[in-house]
């Protein structure tokens, strides 16, 4: 049975004055996963690779960043089939520190920063997420805030324009309640987007 994260979780490894920042998380989808290494690359300025490898929704990446070809993004997804992961992004921040490691050095390097930092993390059975959008007047956004965070769903963007629209996932089980909660609560001034719509 395919697994996934309950949370983010890092580890930090040197090896000859390199800095390999590795973090396991739980993502929906590529689109999920590419803000949060467009996030990484703006936090780390200094950084010489944001590598990253996803499985999510039937999609897989594996991004060496500037690194040779197949010793970074590879490793790191061959790490996340291995433990029968899905849903979930690793990604690893690489400050290089002068000494050049060789193929061989990075993959065991990325390898092992993956490896760590699941082993500080929490599996859980998959459940099957459900991607949902909507838009509301700014007097509703804390409301459907709150009822998000009560149910769980984890909220991918927020965009603030003449309305407020946010998109959330949340497992496929609990989609219709939060819906119907929204909607109720809403009292038609909630309109739902499909997922190309909006932002």
């Amino acid at each position: 049975m395919a697994l996934t994260l309950s949370h983010p979780a890092q580890h930090e490894l040197v090896i000859k004055k390199s800095r390999f920042i590795a973090c396991v998380q739980p993502v929906a989808d590529r689109p999920a996963a590419q803000v949060i290494v467009a996030g990484l690359r703006a936090q780390h300025p200094g950084a010489a690779h944001v590598c990253w490898a996803l499985l999510a929704g039937g999609q897989s990446a594996a991004v060496d960043d500037g690194e040779p070809s197949g010793t970074a993004g590879r490793p790191m997804l061959d790490v996340l089939r291995h433990q029968d992961l899905e849903g979930v992004l690793a990604t690893v921040v690489r400050y290089f520190g002068g000494v050049k490691l060789g193929a061989g050095g990075l993959v065991r390097a990325y390898t092992d920063a993956v490896a760590q930092a699941l082993l500080g993390a929490t599996k859980l059975p998959l459940q099957r997420l459900c991607a949902l959008a909507c838009s509301v007047p700014y007097a509703l956004e804390g409301m459907v805030r709150r009822e998000l965070d009560a149910a769980g769903a984890s909220l991918l963007d927020v965009h603030h324009d003449s309305v407020v629209t946010l998109r959330f996932c949340l497992p496929d089980t609990q989609a219709q309640a939060l819906a119907a909660r929204l909607n109720e609560a809403g009292q038609g001034r909630l309109a739902w987007l499909r997922g190309d719509e909006g932002g």
